[in-house]
């Protein structure tokens, strides 16, 4: 059948990731770096994404495609409550102990002996997809999210940045960013969170990191002081 449905101009999409919360059906992904129509009869043709493309990449055309089906993204939102519900209580990942949450014992400052400085990381995991929400390291915490290229620029990141603070690491321009909102939207919700740093790349597509944090914290309905800082592609503070 022919319908109006949304076409991706990849050569226009910087992957930044808006679209994805922007649809409610769950329709559009993120694969390889650009924004993809993962199926069309997952696709109203309403055009809900359009107005939060800053590249104008996102269009609605008439063309041959399979009707839209409430069930199928019923479905898929569905599955995708189910596999968050999973994560949080650490029932995934094939059973991998490597996803237990553990407070680890941070290391003293060593920089005194004119030793290099030590880990500053103080628990496990660190991915936001895989730490539980209720895990005891978030309470009564300043916690840190890290956009993941942030620590491969930023070569103090231990110690200006992590030491002494919670941590969940994201990217926003791979990852699935809508489940990152629910994420962090639950976190906030039921953890005694003192402050929040957003800690991200001056990329465009790392400013979904920041849209994401701050429309969690309204979602929760909890007031945490929030700051962003931006760390340049030559390792550098550009905001703080």
């Amino acid at each position: 059948m022919k319908r109006k449905i949304v076409q991706i101009d990849e050569e226009k999409c910087n992957g930044c990731g808006l679209c994805v919360p922007a649809c409610a059906e769950g329709a559009i992904t993120i694969v390889d770096g650009k924004a993809h129509l993962a199926a069309d009869n997952l696709c109203d043709g309403l055009g809900a994404c359009l107005g939060d493309c800053p590249q104008d990449a996102i269009t609605i055309i008439e063309r041959e495609a399979a009707a839209f089906d409430e069930v199928a993204v019923e479905q898929l939102q569905k599955a995708k409550a189910v596999s968050e519900s999973l994560r949080d209580h650490g029932k995934v990942h094939g059973g991998c102990p490597g996803t237990r949450a553990m407070k680890l014992d941070v290391p003293a400052d060593t920089r005194e002996n004119g030793a290099r400085p030590g880990n500053r990381l103080g628990q496990w995991p660190v991915q936001l997809s895989l730490v539980p929400v209720t895990a005891p390291y978030f309470q009564d915490a300043d916690l840190l999210i890290t956009a993941d290229c942030v620590p491969f620029a930023y070569a103090n990141y231990h110690e200006d940045f992590l030491a002494g603070k919670a941590v969940v690491v994201a990217c926003p321009k791979l990852d699935d960013i809508r489940a990152y909102r629910e994420k962090l939207t639950e976190l906030f919700r039921v953890s005694s969170i003192r402050s929040i740093t957003i800690l991200r790349m001056e990329v465009p597509c790392c400013s979904g990191i920041v849209m994401v944090a701050r429309e969690a914290l309204a979602a929760s309905g909890k007031d945490i002081p929030f700051h962003e800082v931006t760390i340049t592609i030559q390792g550098e503070i550009k905001q703080w």
